[in-house]
């Protein structure tokens, strides 16, 4: 009887021991991600532009938007102003479908598929270095700073300032917007992860709602999102480069190695 209750409860003893012992190296990705962050940050808050520049860029863009046919802030906002619901649902989709989902994307990622999420990782530290390149040179002043715009985060939501505090905001950052960057590339790696059907929906879902709620709460113009995005994919680029190289290093000669990120189909978030 005892050596056939060994014999049951072996494989589960060694599970979880392999389970902690993977987890062995989290207080250095914490330590590493919170750095970069740091620094992002820092940089950020410190490369403030100037207000007549920030005010002049974003009269440029909205020149580029008008003969692009986007510039569709102000008809967008004054739409949902009226509905305090859709007001107070596109707030909560700015405020917490954003670093919430990047950080349970990460965690996640981290337990079941690390080389993805060394990926996620590497490709918001390239786009985030891209992004400090912008609100270094070229400052954008939002939306909310301009006549006939509401801030309705500011207004009418309270949890923002605890999860980003106005002291460490850089508020002429409009461009590139990361809101939906890194929602996209959180979600792209997400939905190449995973093979469940809910999963995969709201890794479709949460970007195009950021998508709108960051032009809809009066935070950024539309190209904004469109720039963001293109610097999270320049950076999920950078980072399968960086990936692909590094493995074609460790791998034995002789052994060919596909683009990192692809993995096998059974693999599962």
């Amino acid at each position: 009887m005892i050596r056939q209750l060994k014999i049951l409860i072996a494989p589960e003893i060694a599970s979880t021991a392999r389970s902690w012992q993977s987890w062995r190296t989290f207080p250095g990705q914490v330590l590493l991600v919170t750095l970069a962050a740091l620094i992002y940050f820092g940089v950020r808050m410190i490369t403030k532009g100037a207000e007549a520049a920030a005010f002049k860029n974003a009269y440029d863009l909205l020149s580029v938007e008008s003969a692009l046919g986007l510039d569709i802030e102000a008809w967008a906002q004054s739409a949902v102003l009226d509905y305090h619901w859709a007001v107070t649902f596109f707030n909560w989709v700015y405020i917490w479908l954003h670093w919430p989902v990047i950080i349970v994307s990460l965690l996640a990622l981290y337990h079941y598929n690390r080389r993805r999420y060394t990926l996620l990782r590497n490709a918001m530290i390239v786009s985030g270095a891209l992004g400090l390149v912008f609100f270094a040179f070229f400052p954008v002043a939002p939306p909310r700073f301009f006549g006939g715009f509401t801030d309705t985060v500011a207004e009418l939501s309270t949890s923002y300032k605890y999860l980003q505090p106005p002291s460490i905001v850089n508020k002429y950052a409009a461009l590139p917007s990361f809101h939906v960057g890194w929602n996209v590339l959180a979600c792209v790696v997400v939905f190449r992860s995973t093979r469940s059907i809910p999963v995969r929906v709201f890794a479709v879902a949460s970007p195009l709602l950021m998508s709108a709620a960051v032009v809809l709460t009066g935070n950024h113009w539309v190209i904004d999102g469109l720039v963001g995005t293109a610097l999270a994919m320049i950076g999920l680029y950078a980072a399968q480069r960086l990936g692909w190289l590094t493995r074609r290093w460790q791998e034995p000669a002789g052994e060919k190695v596909g683009p990192a990120g692809i993995e096998p189909a059974t693999e599962r978030l």
